[in-house]
């Protein structure tokens, strides 16, 4: 479940992307850049009403699914990543570490006299 609201989620925000990028503005707008001025001739007259529709049904429709995904997250209850490392790090190994334990030194240089 949560796998299929992300795959939605990034073609929801995608298309959004596009849907923005291609309306057209007041000066020269990405619509232009890639041809998009001639686009008011394939939708139509009303093209900016059918876009302005466009981008408020795929943004109601990312933030639906942001609410989604939200809920699903907190349900889900997997262990962390973080928390897979810690009992990887917390489980003993197969050999035991032997202590280590300092050996006195016997080159200790005597105290210099005045």
């Amino acid at each position: 479940m949560l796998t299929f609201l992300i795959v939605i989620h990034l073609i929801v925000s995608i298309l959004l992307i596009v849907a923005v990028l291609l309306q057209s503005g007041k000066g020269s707008s990405m619509a232009n850049v890639f041809g998009g001025g001639g686009m008011e001739t394939v939708f139509g007259a009303e093209t900016p009403a059918i876009m302005n529709r466009i981008t408020t049904v795929l943004a109601i429709l990312f933030m639906i699914n942001c609410i989604l995904l939200t809920t699903v997250s907190f349900r889900y209850t997997g262990p962390s990543v973080i928390q897979r490392e810690l009992q990887k790090q917390s489980t003993p190994s197969e050999q035991p570490l032997k202590p280590v334990t300092p050996t006195p030194s016997t080159d200790v240089p005597k105290a210099q006299q005045n």
